[in-house]
């Protein structure tokens, strides 16, 4: 009806107007008001050059799905490996980090049959499906261990649930690695070996993690899932999909401090770091490692540019005081507003 459309256009007028406003802040150094440095990470799921790379300080997410869901056949060894070099060199020179095959719960692939799942998001997908499908994992650790000598590559793994899980997959690098010099084919020999934490079980004993790997990034999406135990495709119980709860703060704190005590590279992915408000409580809580889509870049920037640490903290510290998500967006609301008029998202 006209009213709707009237009142969306608005919506239009003010978001446009806002963009203009957070777009200044884009080729900005990522400092907040108090001087201290952070990182920006460019999210990318594709081989083909991304102009906001000259934004970002490295590659926080490179999803490799798109090779297997893109084509009618596996991905072979040279087709992959052509694609991850293609994707180093249009990095400019800063780090990429490879996310290893995520198929399962939510993504499907035409060609290769999986057995039907009552609950795929907690069957057999992820590191789960590549250690299960041995052939599949190697060729694609093979085309980016190769690829690794033409940039810096890091390597992470989805779907981790244990220190089991790590090894097993440190394993098998190991033994692509042992091929590969027996074959004099070149690669990154201190290439970097990471996780996803996205499961309670693994973030439980992040203390643990750190000692297992090389960095970690946190997948915000499927832990506010698995944490909070809801189907995030099901819209009738959106109501229980909670980013921004007090126990998902609470958690994410006490990774980061983990990781940093460990000296270890910690890093968000997920579509939290890519919300001002949730990389403003973030960054409170320890983290200065943000990896999101590039739309989001300008104003993650222009939120973090207003806000001092001391100030982070304090508002971190009382966010994990709440009691319900509610409490936590009202209270956020009242502290963003006062400080400089940015709204919360509709």
């Amino acid at each position: 009806d006209k009213e709707t459309v009237s009142e969306y256009k608005k919506k239009l007028e003010i978001f446009k107007e806002d963009e203009l406003a957070a777009s200044k802040y884009l080729d900005r150094l990522p400092l907040l008001a108090s001087g201290e440095e952070y990182s920006i990470g460019l999210n990318i799921g594709s081989s083909e050059p991304n102009e906001y790379i000259k934004y970002a300080d490295f590659v926080g997410l490179f999803r490799t799905e798109f090779l297997y869901m893109e084509s009618e056949h596996m991905p072979t060894e040279e087709e992959q490996f052509k694609a991850y070099k293609k994707v180093l060199a249009n990095a400019l020179g800063k780090p990429v980090t490879l996310r290893t095959l995520d198929i399962g719960g939510d993504k499907s692939l035409r060609y290769l049959v999986l057995p039907h799942e009552a609950n795929p998001f907690l069957g057999k997908r992820a590191l789960r499906l590549c250690l299960d499908l041995m052939d599949l994992f190697k060729t694609q650790l093979r085309a980016a261990l190769r690829a690794s000598a033409f940039g810096e590559m890091w390597i992470m793994f989805p779907m981790v649930g244990s220190i089991d899980d790590i090894r097993n997959a440190k394993a098998v690098v190991e033994e692509v690695k042992a091929e590969l010099r027996e074959e004099k084919i070149p690669f990154d020999e201190n290439i970097k070996i990471g996780i996803m934490i996205e499961i309670p079980s693994i973030a439980m004993i992040s203390d643990l993690a750190a000692k297992e790997v090389d960095f970690a990034s946190i997948g915000t999406n499927d832990l506010t899932q698995y944490l909070h135990a809801v189907d995030r495709m099901n819209a009738d119980i959106v109501d229980y999909y909670q980013s921004m709860s007090p126990s998902m703060f609470r958690m994410l704190g006490n990774i980061f401090s983990e990781f940093n005590q460990a000296g270890k590279p910690i890093s968000v992915c997920g579509e939290l770091a890519g919300d001002p408000v949730g990389a403003l409580v973030m960054v409170g809580l320890g983290l200065r490692k943000l990896s999101m889509n590039a739309s989001n870049i300008a104003r993650v920037k222009r939120m973090l540019s207003n806000f001092s640490l001391t100030a982070m903290k304090d508002i971190a510290h009382a966010v994990k005081m709440q009691a319900t998500q509610d409490e936590v967006i009202e209270y956020l609301e009242g502290k963003i507003n006062s400080q400089e008029k940015i709204t919360l998202a509709d």
